[in-house]
C-alpha cells in the first residue's frame, strides 16, 4: 500500500530547477520528475528504477544540493515491502 504522502512545495521548486539545469544528468532529472508527479497526488508512488537511481544520487559526492533533496523525498515516498 503506498503510504500518503507528497512532495512539498520546496522540494517541489528544487526538483524545477533539477529539470531545467544543464548539467543534471539524465537520473537526476528522471527523480525530479517523478518527484513533481507525487507532488499533490498521495496514490502515486516512486518506482524501483527512480528509487534505484535516487540513492545513487544520494551517495554521489558531485550531485548537488537540490538533487539530493529531490532524492531524498522521492526515496521517502516509495512502497515498503511488508
Amino acid at each position: 500500500m503506498a503510504k500518503a504522502e507528497v512532495t512539498s512545495k520546496k522540494v517541489s521548486s528544487a526538483a524545477s530547477k533539477v529539470l531545467r539545469s544543464k548539467t543534471a544528468t539524465k537520473a537526476e532529472k528522471a527523480v525530479a520528475a517523478s518527484a513533481l508527479t507525487q507532488t499533490k497526488n498521495p496514490k502515486e508512488t516512486t518506482g524501483k528504477a527512480v528509487a534505484s537511481a535516487a540513492a545513487k544520487i544520494l551517495h554521489n559526492p558531485k550531485a548537488s544540493k537540490e538533487a539530493k533533496s529531490v532524492a531524498a523525498s522521492a526515496l521517502t515516498q516509495k512502497t515498503k515491502k511488508k
